[in-house]
């Protein structure tokens, strides 16, 4: 409300009538601030909010091609980029979120491509500083760019480069680049001044320098090339002709005119005659004669519809030149034969062909993205050939890759390998040299290797479906047919299991590996417990006991069960026949107190037997079993009375003195027992010593052992009254297919007599000899289909018809086992091929030559001579194709086939009448072989000539030459490097698909070979046959075999390293032989040259016990002849025994049992007095309670035998002491050995083994006792006792055979050679023989001569009847014989040895023996010949190219004649050209050593060339050194250092400014030699060396000593001098003190001598 009455108020004003002006303006501005206001809030919205965009998505679509649709993400999002409602962004602005597209499809590859432009120019980048270098180093950095472009290959329109980015990512379209340093144009040295150009007078001499490297980068321009100087000679005494006779060159060859023209001029000329002629040929007969004369003509002419031969003529001018190079009348040339002006010649005629004929189809008709493309070609045909044209015809057939595609193109056969079955694993292979079990190889066990062999096939055929259309279209076809005939089963099964082999050279992928390493499991040997003790007389069956039949038995088990079940354990029973058995029995485990009779306190009495009720097997059963048997009735005893004697308790029965009774062995067993108090008086006496020993009868029974016998378990045989399992049950994890029987043999023997019958043996325990057991499957033998058959030869065949075969193979994949369908015989067929046509070869059969053409008669008519019809001209003849049988063929046949094409024209002469004519030459007639003959050839006068006297002149023309003939002698020698040792070739022995170490012959004598070349007596190479060589020297050479390290057998096991517990054994083997040429290594010995295997083994500690007797009776010390009591000793025998399972045998030595267990032989004991006390000894001891800690107690107690008299008491009959760790309470624990080293079967050489170790019981003292201390505590068993361990094979490195030698790398000459190969086919392993080094073997090739085709010299350039212009100069070619080598220029022989190579000469096909030139005219300014091709150069920087490539150069100097000329000289001519074999050069400033004040400066490249420009101007050195100012005074010379020295014996006297003022003379002091008798008195003279000395040399020398320098002061070398004089006084004053002083007497020094040096061998570290 305040704006709009203030506004209001502001409006109203004193004049109201109008409405004033400020009113309006208020509006104006409210208006705008409201629109102001609307517009920055549309502002703020969108400059708030903004679309936002994703990138596009791949081009979808249905169809390949431009139909496609791609789309992407839009979104609205605030600036600060949080994405909120379309609708807050403006729609008009939204992006689009699809567009059409490109869809690309991978066969779009073959039709889109990057299209790539070359570089640009490299344009320098802006530098930083503006400011060049003054001195170059690198060059300039620039950036340079290039056109890349996605276009369609078929036409070349662009397309989109997203296509193209499908398949490959864009090339990059810039790179930096350099700008070298500008290199200026570089030449060589002048060559020496040339003669000069006048023999007399003044003329001009040159000399001339060719271009090292061209200008370069902007570099400057090359200097003159030639150098002029003017030559003066004696003064002409005849006066020097002016003018010389110049011919120019050859028009072009000209058309003659055709008779109609010819015949008008004629007629124009003399009308006359041409009447009188034609009344002539009105006559009929003459008209007929020209009409066949006419026709002949054209036969003979023979056109060919590929050439027209046009012979024409060509003309020159002949001038008349003036040495200022201007042209006179010919009259000033004298000269009476002027130069011919005409010639005959061929008229050109260019090559012509047809148009291109269609694209063949492509030869790869499947689609591939993998392989190689197809190829497709097309042709032209010749039209018209060349005729006098250098350019030959242009290509007339092209071909290009292409790709067949489309919907109805099939994707291409691919192929892989396949491989057969894996062969049986074999040992043998890995057998060192000399392990004896190679001889038997059939018990071999463990690692081993085994091989399988691979070959190509098609890998993407579907064979069955291929079959089956095949089977269903015979099917039909047979039903048409009366009579159907099954196919075989075989071959139906055999095309179904695999694959068609096809040639190996079509699979290109990874070689499967053909051999791999295996396992053969060793069989497990049956190990056994020992014999228990025999058992008591028992039925054979408890159960069913019958008659009174029984056994003893007893019996062993099994420890270790072996491979392939317990059948192949030996017996476990043995059984003795027996009387009275039982199966139950009361055992006696002791005896009650002795009761005496009827109540008495002592006397005789009983004891009551206790017992327990047992069963055979010696095990505790109910009491009611034994109901049966008899029970044992109570012993008898004796009670002392006081006084009586009294005797100790019965020992237990000793063991039984034998196992079993025969008829001189019985069986017995001793008891005793011992007086322990005498009797007294009136008392009971003691009995005599025999009647305290008792003896009985044990093992009464007989020693026929008898025991079943199995034999091994035979054949499973299928058992068709069971049902089959199903196929996929499994038995030893083998597939199994049904249920068989095996039956074995069982029999009764007797021990160590044979078979008895088998009711010796208890029926009940006999083995079962029938069981069941599982067939596996059977496995039919499956071979691939045969093989496509081989390639017959497609080509036509040379000369004889050789006959081809040709032969299809298949390959076993499976062999046939457990009686499967065995494999077919053949494996490979051959069949002979059809004869293929013989080869026609092609000749070119030329014609007669047509007459002679001359220069038409209107041309030549006004030359001299010109009435007669002669002189040179040109004929030619008809060339045609023909077969070798003479039939017609196509022209493109022989330019294929028969060469070099013949010459269509040659020169020929029609003879004039003055000229005389002869035959040809003849044939040189041959040689007689005689060295030194002659061969002749002879050629005859022919028609007038022979009546000539100039032609019969045989000194002009001779009719016979004479020729030496050469003489035939040969020298061998021998060339080239010896070839490798070749053993001879032999079929390589291979059993069963395995190559055994041995069979392949790789050692032994062999041959190594050198090449033998033949030289004739002009030490030409020639064939190696005339030498009577068949082209090599033999010698003998021996390959090494290789010979393996070679070990001792094992040695016998150690014995065990403790005799109670756990130990170790040990065995070793030791070097016997170190392995050379590259046999199997040693395995890692120790430092005497020893391997061991440790094991660890187990000792019975109660296999050796001690055994005593009971003590004897106690021999009183203290005798009283009244009572026999008292104080005394006692002893007993204490023996070591060997313990069995029947008890201790036999005595052994004391050694074998543990000598702190030993029981004590003696001890103090009491004999009690008659009427003392009796107890017994004492029992055992009471087991201490665990742990040992002194708080628990153990005891002992003894019983009391007899009472003591009048009441006296008895001692206390127990004895208790504290249990003490380590004295007499132990604590057990468990302790487990080392591991063993790897242990392998007997029959194994390497693979899965195993690693054992052992529990071991051990007191806490330490000492190792029996496990059954640790089992009786219930200890925890952790500890795995086993380990499996792999010992690595060695498996030999096996090479494949040697590859057939190679063709020969030179087709001729001396440096040839044949290379055979072999490769690895399984690599060394482990302690293997490795590989040998040598995989490949040169032989040097047969020696053959090379021969080529060879230009000679150029001659002079010669120009006939004329001095200077236009001439010729011709060359010749000749066969020449070389080594191969480039050194060789070789030696030219007859031209029948090149008769077959084409005279292709540095690879160009024209052979060009006449070529034009020019003779400059006398005065002319010409270029000369062009220079040799200069070294290929690179672009380097500190000698690294910089990737401009090579360039080459040649020039032209000039060379002017005449000084006046100069003008009309042209320019020097410069041609470069790219080269590949380029080399870094560097260019270096050279200088010579100075000479006076100057020296010679050059620049010089790095491969010794002396060159103008190159070099850095900058840093040339100086070549010039001379003093400013001069150096004018006497003796002064200029020195080094650019200043004025004085001569040698001159002294400098400087002037104050530093500069040479004088040189003065210095004091010369002679010293007289010892010639110079008179000169004995020293004198010093000042002498002038200008002045001639009057001592005579060898009499003196003279020294010029120079003590002070230019400024008067002493030199620094006289100070030098004083110091040196001085230290050699005191050294000579010292060393005559050292000599005049007493030496002191010397000690007498020990003579020590030396210990020799003793060194321990410590193995051979080679090893």
């Amino acid at each position: 409300m305040g704006l709009s009455e203030g506004s209001a108020s502001f409006c109203r004003g004193p004049g109201v009538s109008a409405v004033p002006a400020r009113c309006v303006g208020v509006l104006v501005l409210l208006l705008l601030g409201m629109w102001d206001a609307r517009a920055q809030s549309e502002f703020q919205t969108s400059s708030v909010y903004l679309w936002k965009t994703g990138p596009w998505g791949r081009c979808m679509g249905d169809e390949c091609g431009p139909g496609g649709i791609q789309t992407r993400a839009v979104w609205c999002a605030h600036v600060e980029g949080w994405t909120t409602l379309p609708t807050n962004c403006k729609q008009p602005e939204r992006p689009d979120n699809q567009q059409s597209c490109f869809r690309v499809c991978d066969w779009h590859k073959e039709l889109y491509d990057w299209q790539i432009g070359s570089w640009n120019q490299c344009r320098p980048v802006l530098s930083r500083s503006h400011e060049k270098p003054l001195e170059c180093l690198r060059g300039e950095e620039g950036i340079q760019t290039r056109d890349i472009t996605c276009i369609q290959k078929s036409n070349g329109v662009p397309a989109e480069d997203v296509i193209c980015e499908y398949f490959e990512p864009k090339p990059r379209q810039e790179q930096a680049c350099l700008i070298p340093c500008r290199q200026d144009c570089i030449v060589a040295e002048f060559s020496p001044w040339s003669e000069c150009s006048k023999t007399c007078g003044s003329g001009l001499q040159h000399r001339t320098r060719h271009v090292v490297a061209p200008p370069q980068f902007g570099g400057s321009a090359c200097p003159n090339l030639t150098e002029f100087q003017i030559c003066q000679s004696s003064p002409c005494a005849v006066e020097e002709s002016l003018y010389s006779l110049n011919v120019g060159p050859w028009s072009a060859c000209s058309v003659p005119h055709s008779r109609q023209i010819r015949q008008a001029r004629k007629r124009g000329k003399n009308k006359d005659k041409e009447k009188d002629r034609e009344k002539a040929v009105r006559d009929p007969e003459a008209r007929e004669l020209i009409k066949k004369k006419r026709n002949r003509n054209r036969q003979n002419r023979q056109e060919n519809k590929y050439w027209d031969i046009q012979i024409g003529y060509q003309t020159r001018q002949v001038t008349c030149t003036h040495r200022n190079g201007k042209t006179a009348a010919l009259s000033f040339c004298k000269q009476d034969k002027l130069p011919i002006t005409f010639q005959s010649c061929v008229i050109t005629k260019e090559c012509q062909v047809s148009e291109w004929s269609e694209w063949t189809p492509c030869s790869k008709t499947c689609f591939d993205m993998t392989t190689p493309k197809g190829n497709r070609t097309r042709s032209r045909t010749i039209k018209q050939l060349p005729v006098g044209s250098e350019s030959e015809c242009p290509q007339l057939e092209e071909a290009e890759q292409c790709v067949s595609q489309g919907d109805g193109v099939a994707p291409c056969i691919t192929y892989g390998w396949r491989t057969t079955e894996w062969t049986e694993c074999r040992v043998d292979p890995l057998l060192s040299q000399q392990d004896k079990r190679r001889g038997n190889q059939t018990a071999l066990c463990g690692g081993g290797i085994q091989t399988r062999e691979m070959y190509c096939v098609q890998a993407n055929e579907n064979l069955l479906s291929y079959l089956n259309a095949l089977k269903d279209k015979e099917e039909s076809q047979s039903q048409s047919k009366s009579k159907a005939s099954a196919a075989p089963l075989l071959s139906i099964t055999f095309e179904i299991t695999a694959s068609r082999p096809v040639d190996h050279k079509l699979c290109t992928g990874p070689l499967p590996s053909t051999s791999q390493l295996c396992h053969i499991p060793c069989p497990t040997e049956c190990e056994t417990s020992a014999w228990s003790a025999w058992g008591p007389c028992t039925y054979e069956n408890c159960d069913d006991p019958q008659a009174k039949k029984g056994f003893k038995l007893r019996k062993r088990r099994i420890t270790n069960e072996p491979t392939g079940g317990t059948g192949n354990c030996p017996h476990l029973l043995e059984a003795i026949p027996c009387e009275e058995p039982s199966c139950y029995d009361w055992r006696i485990t002791g005896l009650e107190e002795c009761i005496p009779d009827n109540e008495k306190p002592c006397g005789p009495g009983t004891q009551v037997p206790v017992v327990t009720c047992v069963n055979s097997d010696g095990e505790e059963v109910d009491r009611q079993l034994c109901r049966d048997a008899i029970y044992p009735i109570p012993v008898a005893c004796e009670a002392p009375c006081p006084k009586d004697c009294a005797l100790s308790m019965w020992s237990a029965w000793s063991s039984c003195s034998h196992t079993c009774s025969g008829k001189t062995t019985e069986g017995k067993q001793l008891r005793s027992r011992s007086i322990l108090a005498y009797a007294g008086e009136g008392g009971v006496q003691c009995p005599n010593i025999s009647a305290l020993q008792e003896m009985r009868s044990c093992n009464e029974h007989s020693c026929t052992v008898y025991h079943w016998q199995t034999g091994p378990w035979g054949q499973c045989i299928e058992d068709t009254s069971v049902s089959a399992f199903n196929s996929s049950a499994s038995w030893n994890g083998e597939a199994t297919c049904s249920v068989g029987m095996q039956t074995r043999k069982v029999i009764c023997v007797r021990v160590n007599i044979g078979q008895v019958g088998p009711k010796k043996c208890p029926e009940s325990l006999r083995p079962e000899t029938v069981r069941p057991c599982l067939l596996p499957c059977r496995k039919d033998c499956i071979v691939t289909p045969f093989s496509d058959w081989t390639a017959c030869p497609s080509s036509c065949q040379e000369g004889g018809v050789m006959l081809r075969k040709q032969s299809r193979h298949r390959v076993i994949i499976q062999l046939p086992a457990n009686g499967g369908r065995e494999c077919p015989d053949s494996l490979f067929e051959e069949r002979e091929c059809e004869a293929s046509p013989v080869c026609h070869s092609y000749r070119w059969k030329t014609h007669k030559w047509r007459r002679c053409q001359l220069v038409p008669w209107y041309v030549r008519q006004d030359s001299p001579g010109a009435h007669e019809t002669c002189g040179p001209g040109l004929q030619a003849r008809a060339i045609t194709c023909r077969r070798q049988d003479g039939g017609q063929a196509d022209i493109s046949e022989c330019l294929k086939y028969a060469g070099p094409l013949p010459s269509l024209t040659q020169m020929c002469q029609i003879p004039c009448q003055d000229d005389c004519q002869f035959t040809n030459w003849s044939k040189f007639s041959p040689c007689n072989g005689d060295c030194g003959g002659v061969r002749t050839r002879k050629r005859t006068l022919v028609g007038k000539s022979k009546k000539k006297d100039k032609c019969r002149n045989s000194h002009l023309y001779p009719l016979i030459e004479n020729q030496f003939c050469p003489c035939d002698k040969y020298s061998a020698q021998p060339v080239g490097n010896w070839s490798d040792c070749i053993l001879p070739e032999g079929k390589m022995e291979v059993l069963l698909g395995m190559k055994v170490q041995g069979d392949i012959k790789e050692c032994g004598q062999g041959y190594r070979y050198q090449a033998m070349a033949c030289y004739d007596q002009n030490n030409r190479l020639v064939e190696t046959s005339r030498c009577n060589s068949h082209g090599y020297i033999e010698e003998a050479c021996i390959i090494p075999c290789p010979s393996d390290c070679k070990l001792s057998e094992w040695s016998n096991w150690s014995r065990c390293s403790k005799s109670c517990g756990s130990g170790v054994k040990v065995r070793s083997k030791w070097l016997r032989e170190k392995p050379y040429n590259g046999g199997r290594p040693c395995p890692k010995l120790d430092h005497v040259n020893q391997v061991y295997e440790v094991v660890p083994c187990h000792s019975d500690c109660s296999q050796y016990i001690w055994v005593t007797e009971p003590w004897s009776v106690c021999k009183v010390t203290n005798v009283d002849l009244k009572e026999n009591c008292g104080e005394g000793v006692q002893t007993r025998k204490v023996r070591c025994m060997l313990n069995t399972v029947d008890g201790p045998s036999d005595n052994v030595e004391d050694y074998l049992c543990d000598p702190e267990e030993m029981p004590l032989g003696a001890r103090k004991c009491t004999l009690p007095c008659p009427e003392d006390c009796v107890i017994s000894e004492w029992g055992s001891w009471s087991q201490c309670s665990l742990p040992c800690n002194g708080s628990s107690v153990r005891e002992r107690s003894a019983e009391s035998l007899r009472q003591p008299d009048d009441g006296k008491p008895c001692p206390v009959a127990t004895e208790t002491e504290a249990c003490t760790l380590n004295k007499n309470c132990y604590h057990y624990d468990y302790n487990v050995t080392d591991w063993s080293t790897c242990q392998l079967s007997e029959k194994a050489v390497c693979g899965n083994g195993i690693k054992t170790r052992m529990l071991d019981c051990v007191r806490s003292d330490g000492k190792s006792v029996d496990l059954k201390y640790c089992e009786e505590l219930g200890l925890e068993k952790t500890w795995h006792m086993n380990m499996s361990c792999v010992v690595e094979c060695p498996v030999n490195c096996q090479l494949s055979d040697w590859s057939p030698w190679s063709e020969c790398s030179q087709t001729c000459g001396l440096t040839g050679k044949m290379i055979r190969r072999r490769t690895i086919n399984q690599p060394f392993q482990g302690d293997g023989r490795p590989c040998p080094s040598q995989m490949e073997q040169f032989k040097p090739c047969p020696v053959k001569p090379c021969y080529r085709w060879q230009y000679g010299q150029w001659s002079a350039c010669k120009v006939e009847d004329a001095q200077c212009g236009e001439g010729t100069r011709v060359r010749n070619i000749s066969c020449v014989v070389y080594d191969g080598s480039t050194e060789d220029a070789g030696k030219i022989v007859d031209e029948e040895f090149c008769g077959e190579i084409e005279p292709i000469i540095d690879g160009d096909k024209m052979t060009i023996l006449e070529e034009t030139c020019t003779v400059p005219c006398p005065g002319d300014c010409y270029l000369r010949e062009w220079s040799e091709w200069s070294l290929c150069q690179l672009t380097c920087v500190n000698g690294e190219d910089l990737g401009f490539g090579g360039i080459q150069v040649r020039s032209r100097a000039v060379i002017i004649q005449e000084l006046e000329n100069q003008h009309l000289c042209p320019e020097q001519a410069l041609e470069t050209r790219s080269c590949s074999d380029g080399q870094c050069y560097e260019y270096k400033w050279m200088a010579s050593p100075w000479k006076g004040s100057s020296r010679t400066v050059w620049c010089q490249r790095s491969d010794g060339l002396n060159v103008t420009g190159g070099c850095l101007v900058m840093r040339q050195p100086d070549a010039d050194r001379s003093c400013n100012p001069p150096c004018s005074h006497p003796h002064a010379y200029c020195s080094e250092t650019r200043t004025c020295s004085c001569e040698d014996g001159y002294t400098e006297v400087m002037s104050s400014d530093g500069t040479l003022e004088q040189c003065t003379l210095i004091p010369v002091v002679v010293i007289p030699t010892m010639e110079d008798k008179k000169g004995d008195v020293k004198t010093s003279r000042a002498v002038n060396p200008t002045q001639p000395s009057s001592n005579q040399s060898g009499r003196g020398r003279t020294w010029f000593l120079q003590p002070f320098g230019p400024d008067g002061r002493l030199k620094t070398w006289v100070y030098g001098v004083a110091a040196g004089a001085f230290v050699l006084l005191i050294f000579i004053v010292s060393m005559i003190y050292l000599a005049c002083k007493k030496p002191k007497k010397p000690q007498r020094r020990q003579n020590n001598r030396l210990k020799p040096l003793t060194l321990a061998y410590d193995g051979d570290a080679d090893m």
